[in-house]
């Protein structure tokens, strides 16, 4: 089974934003060396502790820190933007990096309202557009007569792909013909039909002549059951204290959240997520992420591996390689 890597450039202080941006484009040439299929970075806005707000920005410093390994957003978030903007960026930076970029859109707003609108020209967020909008970005990119023209001039074949955790996008990316990919950690109720649902329903393309689905899990993999644990408690903790209102920004290491008080509000949340993730040694990992797959139908598995120190993190995905 295929396996990629999405990187959501986490920082574990508000003002190490550059460390955390330098952090990912080091990751890239790593995840390349190890041998992984694909590297996306994520977008998200007004989050203290996310440094990854213009995917198509940081992918060309990928790009040039990398040789082989297919680099793509994961996502952009459509209905902010002009999809004749998105194509000139991507249809730029596909020249640059041929046959190396993959072009993942989404509909959620990587944000709060109250963004989403700063982020709107016209103060109005678009997502009820979000088929037309994909449909318009279709066109630009793959009808080389489309109007006006994108210049650079698109390569032929640059890959669209469908992010999502709900039937909506599954069914969406089917009737459009496009790859598509399952947001489990994000979403880590999403029912695991769902990508069945993509597969029923696809409709062939020139570009994908069959369906392909990505599930996207978190993985924590670490040489001991105890430390892997360790970076997952703390990265739950963040996350929860980021949802509740409760985090300034500056992330709890492993250290203190293993001290820290977890309260009925925090088990719960953490239970919540138990089923949609892998963690543990190696061959404990391989064993959910095979479980997982196979639940979901999945052909190929997205790692995301938000662990509080970067060589914990390049650890992970060096056994995570290493013992598929």
């Amino acid at each position: 089974m295929k396996l990629s890597v999405l990187d959501q450039s986490l920082a574990r202080h508000p003002d190490q934003a550059a460390q955390a941006l330098q952090e990912t484009i080091t990751m890239a040439s790593w995840c390349e060396d190890l041998g992984y299929e694909r590297f996306w970075v994520s977008e998200h806005h007004a989050f203290r502790s996310v440094a990854g707000s213009a995917p198509e920005v940081l992918l060309a410093a990928i790009g040039a820190a990398t040789n082989s390994i297919r680099i793509g957003s994961g996502g952009i978030m459509l209905p902010h933007y002009s999809p004749y903007k998105i194509a000139e960026a991507f249809s730029l930076l596909a020249n640059l990096y041929p046959g190396r970029i993959d072009l993942g859109i989404g509909r959620a707003p990587g944000a709060d309202m109250s963004t989403a609108i700063a982020l709107a020209t016209d103060g109005r967020p678009k997502f009820e557009r979000f088929p037309e909008l994909t449909s318009q970005l279709q066109e630009y990119l793959w009808n080389e007569n489309a109007q006006p023209l994108v210049s650079p001039k698109p390569p032929a074949g640059v890959p669209l792909w469908m992010l999502g955790s709900s039937p909506d996008s599954a069914v969406l990316a089917a009737s459009k013909g496009l790859p598509y990919n399952l947001g489990l950690f994000i979403n880590p109720q999403a029912d695991n039909r769902l990508i069945g649902l993509y597969k029923k329903n696809f409709q062939p393309s020139e570009l994908q002549p069959k369906p392909h689905a990505i599930l996207t899990i978190s993985v924590f993999c670490a040489d001991d059951e105890k430390r892997a644990r360790a970076l997952m408690l703390a990265y739950d903790l963040n996350l929860f204290r980021f949802f509740s209102g409760q985090s300034d920004g500056k992330s709890l290491t492993p250290q203190e959240a293993l001290a820290y008080p977890v309260g009925p509000r925090e088990e719960a949340f953490i239970n919540s997520r138990a089923t949609s993730r892998a963690m543990g040694t190696p061959e404990q990992v391989w064993q959910q992420i095979d479980h997982l797959a196979e639940q979901h139908d999945a052909d190929e598995i997205m790692a995301v591996t938000n662990m509080y120190y970067f060589e914990d993190r390049k650890r992970s995905f060096e056994l995570l390689m290493k013992h598929r």
